[in-house]
Parts: C-alpha cells; structure tokens; sequence
C-alpha cells in the first residue's frame, strides 16, 4: 500500500506541474496583461511600462514562468488586480460553502442513487420490467436536463411560487439557518443530475454481478435476499461506483460554478465568475489551479480506496 501511494503522489506531483504550465502559458495568450487589466484605459505609455517593470511582466516569458514556479512552492499567490487583496484569503473564505454544498450533494446522491439502482438492478435480474425501466427512463430524463435549466425552474417554483426559500439574502458561516435555506435549492439542483447518473452506473454494476456464481452460491445456502444483493453483490459491484462517486465528487466542483452564479451564493465559483468578468488574470490562473488540484487530489483518495476495496489492484 505504501509503495502504490507513492507512485500515486508521484503522478499527482507530475500531473499539477503539467496543468500549472499549461494554464500559465495558455492565460499568456490572451490579448492584454494584468497590467493592462488594472491600468485600465487612458494610461500613458511610459506609466504602463513602469507598471508592468514593477509586475515582473517585461521579464522574459521563461523567467516569469521560473519565479511563477517559486511562488507557487511558497505558497505565495499574490493578490487581486481588482481588489489587491491576498488571493489566498479570498479562497480560503469562499471554500467552505463550496465544500459544504458538494459534500451534502455527493452524500444525498450517495445515499438515494445506490438504492434506486440496486432496486432496478435486482427488479432487472428477477423480470420485473416495469420499475426497472421506470427508474432508468427517469434518470435518463433528469441526467438531460441542463443545470442552469433545473436552477431557474426551482427557482421560481420553489422560491419564487411556493416561497419556501429565499431567493437572496446573506450567505455566512455565522448564520447557519439562513445559510442552509439558501444553499438548498443550489444542492437539489445538483443532487438530481448526480442521482440520475450514479442509479445508472449501480444498476449496470449491480445487475453483472447478480449474474455471478458466488451469488447464486450465497443463495443456496439459504442467505437471505436483502443479504444477498447488499452484502454479496453491491460489494462486488463496488468498484465502478466508486469510480463515479469520485469523478462525481470532482465534477461537482465545477458545477457549483453555475449555481453559485445564478442563487449569488459567495463561493469558489462566484469568486471565478467575477475575476473573469474583471479579467483580473491572477485570480482566475489562481481558481483554475486550485479546482484542478481538487480534482486531482480527490482523483488519488479515490485510487487509494480501490486498493482499500481490492487489494489485487496494480498502478
């Protein structure tokens, strides 16, 4: 396990060092600087240059890219172009409603999507067509759905129409009941695209593994069924769920970029929308790094959990 770790941390290290200098040299492809950005217009020439000499940015692009590389060892993301506050503050603040709207997603999706999809697998195995199809033609409809479709729906059904929850307000740690209020609609919206995806994945898992010797030896020994599907098959059947709950957990990190933006929620994604719209270029080459470290990072804990469920798995 150790060995397989660090092989895995290895390939970690290589791959963020592959994605750091591809956003570095691809956001230095865009028209216009940093400097230009802040500058903003009716900025003399000789002005621009001393700006842009105090910023680094009249370096070679190979020096910028070095110093950029040790910045990034030190922790030191900068600051803000718009704002000039420490870039590292802004995330650090905006995180935890991220975090705290992907983590109650992945778990409502988690705990509603493998029932569903252990159901329809077994309604499946045993010719009971008419629920198996039920839930797959369901969650096919609602995995088409677009999200910003489903979030403005809710939005004037459920807060607009029936007022069950507010529209706005102030989104803080501090006030955990308005918070919770406000973030409900945004985790719905998630959660439905991640059940309907993670009920098709179980069903498919479930179901081959139903078809299994072991299993049909588990029930002539007289276990029971509910024993049967849960302990033997849906243990088996786990890992291409895992695989999904994984990437699931990654992709709703982007996601929530679309929510946040539309419900207002001060998140990672919000905070990515607006650097953009300010074209405050070490804020967004900043926010792009860290979801990509996300990613990879919950991509590894996932690989560590595959040995965990199955130690015959190799690098």
């Amino acid at each position: 396990m150790l060995v397989y770790s660090f092989k895995r941390v290895t390939q970690l290290i290589i791959t963020m060092l592959g994605v750091v200098t591809l956003v570095f040299f691809a956001l230095r492809l865009i028209p216009g600087d940093a400097a230009s950005a802040m500058a903003g217009e009716g900025v003399s020439a000789a002005a621009m240059e001393r700006l842009r000499e105090a910023m680094g940015l009249n370096q070679p692009l190979w020096l910028q890219y070095l110093d950029y590389l040790k910045n990034l060892l030190m922790l030191d993301f900068g600051n803000t172009v718009t704002t000039n506050l420490p870039i590292m503050g802004m995330i650090m603040t905006a995180l935890p409603i991220t975090l705290l709207i992907s983590s109650i997603t992945i778990f409502m999706a988690v705990c509603i999507s493998i029932p569903l999809g252990t159901l329809a697998a077994y309604m499946a195995h045993k010719g009971k067509k008419s629920l198996d199809n039920a839930i797959t033609w369901a969650a096919m409809v609602v995995d088409l759905m677009p999200a910003f479709w489903t979030a403005l729906l809710l939005l004037l059904i459920l807060s607009l129409g029936l007022g069950l929850f507010p529209a706005s307000g102030r989104v803080t740690l501090d006030n955990p009941e308005m918070l919770m209020k406000r973030i409900a609609i945004p985790i719905i919206v998630l959660s439905i695209t991640q059940v309907a995806t993670l009920a098709r994945i179980t069903r498919t898992a479930v179901l081959e593994v139903l078809n299994e010797d072991y299993v049909r030896t588990a029930r002539s020994l007289g276990i029971s069924e509910i024993l049967v599907v849960f302990r033997h098959a849906l243990r088996n059947a786990a890992l291409p769920i895992v695989t999904v709950v994984g990437l699931s957990f990654g992709n709703l990190l982007n996601g929530t970029v679309i929510v946040e933006f539309i419900f207002t929620i001060p998140g990672i994604g919000t905070l990515l929308v607006n650097g953009i719209n300010s074209r405050d270029y070490p804020l967004v080459q900043t926010l792009i790094l860290f979801y990509a470290f996300l990613f990879v990072a919950i991509n590894f804990l996932t690989d560590l959990v595959y040995k965990k469920i199955d130690p015959r798995v190799q690098f």
